[in-house]
């Protein structure tokens, strides 16, 4: 008889202050709109071409950002599940800046 175990995974930290909710809600902002954002300014003081090519470099440059927020905080156990923007700013303001002791 094999038993295989699946390990408990640790629920994504809830966020207790107002700052820390504050600072969590800013870095997922950051993670999800900062692609848009590069490409609508560049579309306004450039070109619609320059901005299609760094919407993509920068799509690119924040994946890899998002990638190592999430590998420096989440347990190893846990990456290889999917974290969106939300879960990965959540775990790094609990892990990282706002270290609460209960």
């Amino acid at each position: 008889m094999q038993t295989d175990f699946i390990n408990q995974i640790i629920p994504t930290p809830t966020l207790k202050t107002n700052k820390c909710k504050i600072i969590a809600f800013l870095l997922r902002i950051f993670l999800q709109f900062t692609s848009y954002i590069v490409a609508l300014i560049i579309w306004y003081m450039y070109d619609y071409f320059i901005a299609i090519g760094l919407f993509f470099l920068s799509y690119l440059i924040m994946g890899i950002i998002r990638s190592k927020l999430r590998n420096s905080v989440i347990p190893k156990a846990q990456q290889e599940y999917q974290y969106n923007a939300k879960g990965i700013a959540n775990w790094y303001t609990a892990r990282e800046i706002c270290i609460e002791i209960d």
